[in-house]
């Protein structure tokens, strides 16, 4: 396939020749026969487009979610670019997997392929129990998982609602949760790491993904705390965990909502439970601030109102730094001294 053609970037009387995801799609009538009205979509921005008869009586059937390498067109109508296609290939799941997603939906800054060998890195550094480290990479590695995960968004619409925005929401999550138990010891530090990593594994199968993200009827009548127990209780059974770690992962799982009204089965009993769930809820919180109010350089900036939140979210004004000031390695060098001293109290008790 040739190199792709972004919408914004098109201008009337150009030819196209390029891969797009189909965002709308139906078929209607004219006086020379059915045509079909669509709105292709990359991250760009969006086109409408046409395939008028005979040739749309050669797709008797498409629809949104899918992508399809079009040929046609460009010309103006009613001073808005529209696309009359003269050919049009809908791409097979494998055809359309192969694709890098950043080109045609909103995307993680960060490519899925890094943060999940990010999220495997945290993995061999923690876990020091086996059966932790089996139980986790299995789901991971796991055939059907994988792919999903690689471009999953986290919500619909709340949160790291993007392609990869579940990995980078998980390994979020599980960075905070990290750094929780670095300052309180006490905690079970590898169950506190898988309940990161998986507390979200349900949202798999409760939305449908990317390309058009919606509830899937299981999704709907369970949700996706219920769905990911139900995904991980084959990995569970095969893992060679205790008994009781394993009691203690589903209940972070059933947990990480904090309250039986937004969705937890239940609430959160242990240090963990609630550390997870403290963790869950402020990157939530904190990604949709980054997304919904536009960044500035200067000025205090608000965005639009959130119904969810039953608020609007600001991105207030800056303290300036004093010059020469360098705070982010000022910030690590107190991190890692602190850790020193925990190495050599934990070293001390041994």
């Amino acid at each position: 396939m040739s190199e792709h053609q972004k919408i914004s970037a098109m201008t009337a009387s150009d030819e196209v020749r390029s891969v797009y995801l189909i965002n709308q799609a139906s078929l209607q009538q004219s006086r020379n026969g059915p045509y079909w009205r669509l709105e292709f979509k990359d991250a760009s921005g969006t086109l409408e487009a046409k395939i008028w008869s005979p040739l749309s009586q050669s797709f008797p059937a498409l629809s949104a979610g899918q992508m399809a390498w079009v040929e046609g067109r460009l010309s103006l109508y009613r001073d808005q670019l529209q696309l009359t296609v003269d050919g049009l290939h809908v791409l097979s799941e494998e055809e359309a997997a192969s694709l890098p997603m950043e080109d045609y939906l909103p995307s993680s800054e960060r490519p899925a392929a890094d943060m999940l060998a990010d999220i495997k890195a945290l993995c061999d550094e923690v876990f020091t129990h086996k059966p932790w480290k089996k139980f986790v990479r299995s789901v991971l590695n796991d055939r059907r998982l994988r792919p999903l995960l690689l471009r999953a968004p986290a919500a619909k619409s709340m949160h790291h609602a993007y392609a990869g925005g579940l990995l980078e929401h998980l390994l979020s999550v599980a960075g905070l949760c990290m750094r929780m138990a670095d300052h309180y010891p006490d905690m079970d530090r590898q169950a506190l790491l898988a309940g990161a990593l998986l507390h979200d594994i349900g949202k798999l199968d409760e939305l449908s993904g990317p390309l058009t993200t919606e509830y899937t009827d299981e999704g709907r009548f369970l949700g996706h705390i219920a769905q990911g127990l139900i995904l991980l209780e084959p990995f569970l059974q095969k893992s060679g965990l205790e008994p009781e770690l394993v009691m203690h992962f589903k209940h972070l799982v059933a947990s990480h909502h904090g309250e039986r009204e937004y969705g937890a089965i239940s609430l959160p009993a242990t240090p963990e439970a609630f550390a997870l769930h403290f963790a869950d809820n402020m990157d939530a919180k904190l990604n949709q601030c980054r997304c919904t109010v536009p960044a500035q350089d200067e000025g205090m900036a608000w965005g639009p109102y959130q119904n969810l939140l039953g608020r609007s979210l600001c991105r207030p004004v800056r303290t300036p730094e004093a010059p020469g000031g360098a705070p982010d390695e000022k910030r690590k060098a107190r991190a890692e001294k602190k850790n020193d001293k925990q190495d050599e109290r934990q070293c001390s008790l041994l």
